[in-house]
């Protein structure tokens, strides 16, 4: 254990007159024992405990000092933090260590897990030291800044696109520049304009928060982004296959390339990093694109849209396969779109390669088929393959094809399990993630049936092991939902956000206490009151009991929610008249009604409460908690829909306490349309003639077939009856035949029969089976419910009647105009289809570098055929790529062919002078982008080497007239822009003595900036180099510029009427007047007006006189109470001889010296200060290693 004593000046001055005191009463000591009562070092310091000495001495110490030990760091570490007065929060004084101040660290401690400590300096300012772990350190200290310190704002303008760099990945580089500096940086949104980030903090924290944030920025700007726009189809060719081609440019280039992937309709490619690295990526991919944009071209095949996928391929793997094969880029039609046409770009020599690629893929397994003429019909739904053609060609064929699916049944298995239709969707999982992860285990494809099917057949294939647990796995998350129960809870959609809590913290309690729960809520956005549990039963029905606990609290806590609007803006919301105010006009009454109808009245779901809430313009009726007691019924909204419901719910109610009766019947959900009727027609007359109430079953309800009846006995009854009547109609299967003629078969049963399921979906599941394909019949059945069949037919008569009034009507555009018309993804050519309900049909794409057609052969001897004779062709015919080709009723035909050429692009030349043309083109393209999205138009603007005046505007009509105006206006705006800064830029000089020019200036550039400001102009000094140093340049506006000379030329004379005087000073009055290095240092110069300088030159005499004089006297005490040498002696006569604080054996005496005076602390020899050169010395303390 170590002991450490302090030396006071007290202390010490106490020690040397007991020293005094004992030699008096010693008498007379001779010189050898008064040195030996002097105390050693060793008694007077005692040294710190250490290991044995060695025989080193010295220098052992010193290696086990500097020997490589790794220092054992603490956990623990104390800062200190001062807070000053001016910045206090609390600054009551005599309330220190109590009251606000101390609650507030008291509650930082205990929120930090920091400990801390205050003090007060003698400025007033407030000490903390802080102890803890160094996480626990800092958020304390963010704790302190904001709770005990006043806070200061501030704001740093960076570029906009510089944010998110500043905020970094999920806002971790924010949260980290906040804790580093103490201070709270709030970044405005992506859709906010303004560049302002604003940071509030300490002053301290404020500089600091800004030089990161400005670090961030410029570290940015040595960064460059660059867009390139290449057409979609080059991109293949610029990514390579598997993008190898992309990643050799990034790997040779150090910039990062962005090409978007083929699923997204962008031309523009980005480009990131260094100036020069991007710079280099953007001159590669223009080289390639330029290079394939001459040597590339196109064919186009017709591909079924059923078997694109086999061109495709995995992931698109196939595609990539047959681009790194060949060169040559597949571009397939999207999967939206109806067009078959494949197309192959690629180089000429290349294209057949490619070619024989894609159909290799087409026929897949069939390939080997493609030369036998027999057509081969795959029968869907059936486990059949119908094989036409000559009977030798057929039999080859059949045995090929036994072959594969021989090899096929050896390799594959499938199977098929039936799982309830309503699980499907939790089979898939969300985005595809259940059966996507099933499918890569056990490698099988599973096959779900879509909604629209209503089967319940899914269907494995694969490998037979993989089937098989495939199957299992399936059947067991199929039994583990059948044993989960689902419940409905009626919450009012008010209490949803207090129950979810803020970030979802408040149902992150409940989902951890019920974690075998799925708790849904519905969207906000669908006003529903339905909150559904689903889980394990027992599981569910206490997490249900807890919710209702939880808002049977709110309700008894009378939830309320103040919004404090300032009362300048009360008549804007109350609005003229009281007509805002009126709109929101809500109202909530209370209905008794006994608590044991409650649950007839919500009935199964919510089912009834539900259609009157719908019925009265969606009022909110909240009912009690289930098992409460309490009979009142809340019901809210505009006051005219809550009487309306408040009659119908009382109304309701007494059926149900008086007359109450209840049916149900059941009828197959493709009837319920027929039941409802056009508009509801057919129910509203069974509701008016019996006054029943009838429920039909919503999409979320499971029991899809449930009709409900509710009202009187004998309304009820009446309902049932009419209802049951109309269902056993439907009932009545029947068979009908009508003739169509065989040329309109092929419109019913195209796209997998799409127009025979709309008309099963729209008439009851009405079923229409046309003759196969290849017979000549005309005999079409119908089968189903009478009235149902009735009705198909008389639409299917008016089908095949607007069929036989088509006409083919022909549509001349130029093909280049093709693209534009379509519009992004054929959007424009599909609105026209449906508008006019017509079929366009667009032209196959001309390729510009197919050969001309060869001559036809010379006939010799005049043998022509006389069958032969060719008609000379017309030079005025349209060319069969520029003919658009819409069929339909000839009157929709015409008003299609009218949309389509008004959708023809027209372009018009406007003169804009060309020193514009770099303004109207904006930054990076940015002003000439806006235009062209302001007004849908494409604006060219003629290369630079042109020197043209005229830019181009291309466009639809109606939009050519507004962007011309748009142009023209933006012209108008910069030639004012011009003409301003040809204003602005006026210049004039001003001559003015050098030595004039710091004054005019001013300190911190004061004078100067006031004036720059005043007058709105830009005043230049001449440079270090400059020739002239007397001229002074203004520039801005003329009458501005002469207003700002006149003002320094002002400034200038009173200068000149100043006068200067030298006076010399004593060098020891400090006021340090002339720079260090001056020839003469008593030299002091005063300028000023003339009857000033006289004044301050006596002022400054008179201060040297008072200071020589209070230094004199200074020097004099000195003397005295600073003894130097013999004087000392003779100062200490009458009060005995005294050495000081003397000790024996101290390390700075030498070896003859036994006892010495205690050492000069002025020495900079043996007290060296810190920084200061220092001869080397030899001393028994060891080397010094500073």
């Amino acid at each position: 254990m170590s002991s450490v004593a302090v030396l006071t000046q007290e202390s010490f001055n106490e020690h040397r007159s007991g020293l005094r005191m004992e030699k008096g009463a010693a008498g007379g000591l001779n010189a050898g024992e008064e040195e030996e009562a002097l105390p050693t070092y060793k008694d007077a310091f005692p040294p710190l405990p250490e290991k044995a000495a060695s025989p080193e001495g010295t220098q052992e110490t010193a290696n086990a000092w500097t020997s490589k030990i790794r220092p054992l760091k603490s956990s623990v570490i104390t800062q200190v933090f001062h807070v000053p007065l001016e910045e206090r929060k609390y600054k009551d004084l005599n309330q220190f260590g109590e009251g606000d101040q101390a609650k507030v660290c008291v509650d930082i401690m205990h929120k930090t897990g920091a400990h801390l400590e205050l003090s007060l300096a003698k400025d007033q300012g407030l000490s903390i030291m802080v102890s803890g772990k160094l996480d626990a350190v800092m958020k304390a200290r963010k704790e302190i800044v904001s709770r005990l310190q006043t806070q200061a704002s501030a704001t740093v303008a960076i570029p906009k696109e510089h944010h998110r760099f500043v905020i970094g990945k999920n806002g971790e580089k924010l949260q980290e520049l906040e804790l580093k500096t103490a201070t709270k940086i709030q970044i405005p949104r992506p859709d906010d304009t303004s560049n302002q980030i604003k940071i509030s903090g300490t002053k301290e924290g404020l500089e600091k928060a800004k030089h990161e944030i400005l670090l961030i920025s410029a570290e940015q700007d040595k960064r460059a982004v660059e867009r390139v726009n290449i057409d979609k189809v080059y991109h293949p060719f610029l990514t390579g296959p598997f993008n190898k081609l992309v990643g050799e440019m990034m790997q040779e280039t150090g910039a990062r390339i962005n090409v978007p992937p083929p699923s997204v309709n962008k031309t523009e490619i980005v480009i990131t990093g260094e100036k020069e690295q991007v710079a280099l990526a953007v001159t590669l991919i223009k080289k390639v694109y330029e290079e394939k944009k001459k040597s590339t071209t196109t064919i186009a095949v017709e591909v079924k849209k059923s078997q694109h996928k086999y061109v495709i391929g995995p992931k698109g793997n196939t595609l990539q396969e047959i681009l790194e094969k060949t060169g040559v880029s597949v571009e397939i039609p999207p999967s939206d779109s109806t067009s078959e046409t494949v197309i192959l770009r690629g180089e000429p020599d290349r294209l057949g390669q490619a070619l024989t690629e894609v159909y290799a893929k087409v026929c897949n397994l069939l390939k080997e088929l493609k030369t036998v003429d027999v057509h081969i019909e795959f029968t869907e739904g059936e486990d059949r393959i119908t094989l036409e053609g000559p009977t030798k060609d057929v039999q080859m064929v059949q045995g090929q094809i036994e072959v594969i699916v021989t090899d096929l049944v050896n390799r594959m298995d499938f199977t098929e399990i039936s799982v309830d239709p309503k699980f499907h969707r939790h089979l898939i999982g969300k985005g595809g993630v259940n059966i996507n992860r099933i499918k890569e285990l056990h490698k099988v494809t599973v096959r779900i049936p879509p909604d629209n099917e209503k089967s319940t057949v899914i269907r494995i294939e694969g490998d037979p092991q993989g089937v098989q647990e495939a199957k299992k796995e399936l059947l067991e998350l199929t039994t583990r939902m059948e044993n989960e129960r689902t419940k409905d809870l009626i919450i009012e959609q008010r209490f949803h956000r207090a129950i979810i809590g803020q970030k979802g913290e408040n149902i992150k309690e409940v989902r951890d206490k019920f974690p075998e729960v799925i708790i849904n809520f519905p969207d906000p956005a669908q006003k529903s009151d339905i909150v559904q549990l689903r889980g394990p039963r027992n599981e569910v029905e206490k997490c249900a009991k807890f919710m209702q606990k939880i808002v049977a609290e709110m309700v008894e806590n009378g939830f309320c929610l103040s919004v404090p609007i300032f009362k300048q803006f009360h008549r804007n919301i109350i609005g003229k008249g009281g007509a805002n105010i009126k709109k929101a006009n809500i109202t909530e009454i209370e209905v008794s009604i006994p608590s044991k109808l409650h649950n007839s009245l919500i009935g199964s779901k919510g089912r009834f409460v539900r259609s009157i809430m719908e019925e009265c313009g969606g009022v909110h009726i909240h009912f009690p908690t289930e098992g409460s007691g309490i009979d009142k019924v809340t019901i809210r909204g505009p006051a005219e829909e809550v009487e309306k419901a408040k009659q119908q719910l009382l109304a309701l109610a007494e059926e149900k306490q008086t007359k109450s009766h209840t049916a149900e019947l059941r009828a197959k959900p493709e009837y319920h349309k027929f039941l409802i009727g056009k508009g509801g027609g057919n129910i509203r007359k069974v509701r008016d003639s019996t006054g029943a109430r009838i429920i039909f079953p919503t999409a979320e309800d499971k029991d899809q077939e449930l009709i409900i009846v509710v009202g009187t006995e004998e309304a009820v009854r009446d309902a049932q009856k009419e209802l049951e009547e109309l269902i056993k109609s439907l009932d009545n299967v029947v068979e009908d035949n009508m003739i169509v003629d065989p040329k309109h078969h092929r419109y019913f049963v195209a796209r997998r029969g799409q127009v025979l399921r709309d008309l099963a979906d729209e008439y009851g599941g009405v079923m229409v089976s046309f003759p196969r394909t290849g017979t000549q019949s005309d005999k079409v059945t119908l089968k189903g419910a009478k009235e149902c069949v009735e009705a198909a037919k008389k639409r299917m008569l008016e089908i095949v009647e607007d069929l036989d009034a088509q006409v083919i009507i022909e549509c001349v555009i130029t093909q280049k105009f093709h693209r534009s018309i379509m519009g992004p993804k054929g959007s424009r050519i599909q609105q026209i289809t449906r508008d006019h309900n017509v079929q366009i049909k667009f032209p196959e794409r001309e390729d510009p570098q197919a050969a001309p057609p060869a001559e036809a052969p010379i006939q010799e001897n005049g043998e022509a055929d006389a069958g032969e004779v060719k008609e000379p062709v017309d030079p005025s015919a349209p060319k069969k790529c520029d003919v658009i080709v819409i069929s339909g009723r000839k009157e929709r035909c015409e008003a299609a062919v009218e949309a389509l050429k008004a959708l023809v692009p027209v372009t018009i030349e406007v003169e804009v002078p060309f020193d514009l043309h770099r303004y109207i083109i904006g930054q990076k393209g940015s002003g000439i982008r806006k235009m062209m999205d302001e007004f849908e138009v494409n604006i060219q603007v003629p290369a630079p080497e042109q020197q043209s005046d005229k830019i181009s505007i291309s466009g639809l009509a109606n939009h050519l007239d507004r962007a011309k105006e748009g142009l023209l206006e933006r012209v108008k705006e910069l030639q004012a822009d011009q003409e301003d800064r040809a204003l602005r830029s006026f210049k004039l000089t001003i001559t003015v003595d050098p030595k004039y020019h710091p004054k005019i200036i001013g300190r911190k550039g004061a004078i100067i900036t006031t004036i720059r400001t005043e007058h709105d102009v830009n005043i230049q000094f001449p440079e270090k180099s400059d020739e002239n140093q007397d001229q002074i340049t203004i520039t801005g506006y003329e009458h501005k510029a002469i207003a700002a000379r006149d003002a320094i030329q002002a400034l200038v004379d009173e200068l000149e009427e100043m006068i200067s005087e030298d006076i010399t000073l004593d060098s020891r009055v400090d006021l340090r007047f002339p720079q260090s290095g001056a020839p003469d240092p008593n030299l002091v110069t005063v300028t000023g007006r003339p009857e000033l300088v006289d004044e301050a030159i006596d002022h400054l005499l008179n201060l040297e006189e008072e200071y020589i004089a209070d230094a004199v006297e200074n020097e004099t005490k000195m003397a005295y109470t600073r003894p130097h040498g013999g004087s000392a002696a003779g100062m200490d006569e009458q009060r005995g001889p005294s050495k000081g604080f003397v000790v024996r054996e101290a390390p700075w005496t030498t070896g003859s010296e036994k006892a010495s005076i205690a050492p000069d602390m002025s020495s900079s020899e043996d007290f060296p200060s810190f920084g200061a050169p220092v001869a080397a010395k030899s001393s028994p303390w060891g080397p010094k290693r500073f």
